[in-house]
Order: structure tokens, then C-alpha cells, then sequence
């Protein structure tokens, strides 16, 4: 399976809380909520085209918990939450509490290990919604294959960023740009190794 990153972005990099004002105050965050006034039908179509290409699923335990208390009594039609509770969910994650959600699975052991030996496995995408923390510790190990960002016509000027000082370098490809009436340019990018260096008029 190729290993996908799925995630809403302000024009700044911020990822943290897109979905409401509570969804994540960590660190004093408090401009939670900047998707819902931009969330129209086209960005709904483009999302749930990403979500029926899933065949697993890679969860942070923030981003669980909060996928956990919604999607398992949301309309059964409804083809996002149809993928989440139909496919297997691999959970990253120290709590030794039980996962409630049928169809999750405790990620044992080291993480990059762990990611590798599922990516080995037959299927389409192993999707990572979001997840700030665990899109992090991918990032830095290089086991990203493609990003699937969300940019909204937003600056926070705070917040948990996507790419942060210290990743390492790399190149990426474009390979689908659209974008929507509401001013959301949504990007696709596959990995492409190392970045290409150069000078201007050489």
C-alpha cells in the first residue's frame, strides 16, 4: 500500500484544529474551527473521492478518539464514514486503554517497523487523516509516499505546522492541483527523493 497523508492546511501551515473551536486546544490554541466557513460541495466531493481510494487506515490516538466519538453513528450511506468503519484502523498509540472502534488495531512495537510492514501489505492507500504528531514522526522517517493538502485562505500566525524546522529535505511532484468557489486550492504531491538545487540564470 502506498502510504498517503490527507490533511486541511491554513496558507501559513497550520493544521491544528480545523474542524471547531475545542477540537484541539493544546498549547493554547485558540483559533480552532477556520474549515467549517470554507467547506463547500466541491471540497465534500474531493474529500470523499480520497476516502473511497483507502484501503486502511493510520490513526494518531488524538485524532481517534475524536474520529471514534462521531463517524461509528453517522448515516451508514454516508460513503466517509462507510470507509472508516468497514476498514481496518492501525492506531499509533502509548494508552493501553482499549480501542472500542471495531475495526482497530493497537500499532505494536516501533513505529517506522510497524508502518513499513503494513505499506508491505497488497492494497491501494493506508491513509493518515490529519494526525499532527504522527504525520511528524512519518514525515521524519521518510515514509510518506504522497500528501493530499487542503490549503484554505487562511493565516493563523500560531499553531501545530505540518512541516517544521529540522524535516528533512525532500522533493516533491505535483500530480493533481484543483480548487474550489470558497478559495481552497487542493494539491497532490508523490514523493520524489531528494530535493534539485540550482541557480537563477544558469
Amino acid at each position: 500500500m502506498r502510504l498517503t497523508l490527507t490533511t486541511f492546511l491554513t496558507l501559513d501551515g497550520v493544521m491544528q484544529g480545523p474542524g471547531g473551536p475545542d477540537e484541539d486546544r493544546s498549547g493554547g490554541f485558540e483559533s480552532g474551527g477556520w474549515v467549517p466557513p470554507h467547506f463547500d460541495e466541491g471540497l465534500g466531493g474531493y474529500v470523499t473521492e480520497i476516502f473511497g481510494r483507502a484501503d486502511a487506515f493510520l490513526l494518531g490516538r488524538n485524532t481517534y478518539d475524536i474520529f471514534a466519538a462521531w463517524w461509528p453513528y453517522a448515516d451508514p450511506a454516508d460513503p466517509i464514514g462507510a470507509a472508516l468503519n468497514r476498514l481496518p484502523k492501525y492506531v499509533a498509540t502509548n494508552r493501553d486503554d482499549e480501542l472500542t472502534w471495531a475495526g482497530s488495531r493497537r500499532l505494536d512495537g516501533d513505529l517506522a517497523t510497524a508502518v513499513g510492514a503494513l505499506k508491505r501489505q497488497p492494497g491501494r492507500e493506508l491513509q493518515v487523516h490529519g494526525c499532527g504528531r504522527l504525520a511528524a514522526s512519518l514525515i521524519r522517517e521518510g515514509l510518506i509516499d504522497a500528501y493530499h493538502l487542503m490549503i484554505f485562505p487562511v493565516v493563523l500566525g500560531t499553531g501545530r505546522r505540518l512541516f517544521v524546522d529540522g524535516v528533512p529535505p525532500a522533493g516533491l511532484r505535483l500530480v493533481d492541483h484543483r480548487s474550489t468557489a470558497a478559495g481552497v486550492t487542493m494539491l497532490t504531491y508523490h514523493a520524489a527523493g531528494a530535493p534539485v538545487f540550482g541557480a537563477m540564470g544558469n
